[in-house]
């Protein structure tokens, strides 16, 4: 299959057709993926919860993040690869822009970054740099003990707008995908109507271009609990090659997330 690249994501996003993505944190999964035609990787900073059994995703570190980058990157022939920033990794844009570098040398085609308009400026000099940002909004989990927990981001007119507001500066500063994550189906809708970017959603309902999900809730075995907006796809197929599959056919089909995934 042809290799996935930022311009394969963003005519889909032109054309109407579904972007699929997983999180991947080895070489194995990785290629198990791939071959299944899942179009997009994250290396996510979940790993600190589903892999390093911690409560939340701070402790984990750039290097962590190089690591399982560089294991991927081996296991993958043509998924699109992206890798998570992870916490204080970006407090100002020269950390950005070195702790970016060590990740696009371990194999990521693309940094994600969580936050809203302080960002402009870092996501603006990455991009000058050659770095391809992928940006987050909504429940961005490195903001967890700011939020008081893991909670639904957007329910409110005001905190809604500064969402659009962020999300629209955030591609007008050179972020070339957007992951919005626990939000309102409908504002979700809006977000991805209003800019030119692809927009990947986990528990931001099926309007938006695409869905990620953590590979753990989607086999069924994550250590702490099933998130609503997931689905476990092993337990319907017994299979985990199928499970893939049929992930993917269901968001290309929008049968998934279906309402009972989404927050209103």
């Amino acid at each position: 299959m042809k290799k996935v690249t930022i311009s394969t994501l963003l005519k889909k996003k032109q054309e109407g057709e579904k972007i699929t993505s997983l999180t991947a944190y080895d070489a194995s999964f990785a290629k198990l993926f791939d071959e299944q035609g899942i179009d997009a990787l994250l290396i996510g900073d979940s790993l600190g919860m589903v892999l390093q059994g911690h409560d939340d995703t701070l402790p984990v570190t750039v290097e962590d993040i190089v690591y399982h980058t560089k294991a991927v990157r081996r296991g993958t022939q043509r998924a699109f690869v992206i890798a998570d920033m992870p916490f204080m990794s970006c407090a100002t844009p020269e950390q950005a822009y070195a702790n970016a570098a060590k990740l696009m040398a371990a194999g990521a085609s693309m940094v994600k970054i969580e936050g809203g308009d302080w960002l402009l400026e870092t996501v603006s000099g990455l991009v000058q740099r050659s770095v391809p940002v992928c940006a987050h909004l909504g429940l961005t989990p490195q903001s967890v003990h700011v939020f008081g927990g893991f909670k639904i981001q957007g329910r409110e007119n005001e905190q809604a707008q500064r969402l659009l507001n962020d999300a629209k500066k955030l591609a007008a500063a050179g972020a070339q995908l957007l992951v919005l994550e626990c939000v309102p189906t409908e504002l979700a809708k809006l977000i991805t109507e209003s800019i030119d970017i692809p927009v990947i959603g986990i528990g931001a309902g099926a309007q938006t271009d695409g869905q990620i999900l953590v590979m753990h809730d989607m086999f069924g075995i994550s250590a702490n609990y099933m998130p609503k907006f997931s689905k476990n796809y092993l337990q319907q197929s017994g299979d985990m090659r199928q499970a893939v599959r049929d992930y993917i056919e269901e968001v290309r089909n929008g049968s998934f997330p279906s309402e009972e995934h989404s927050f209103n």
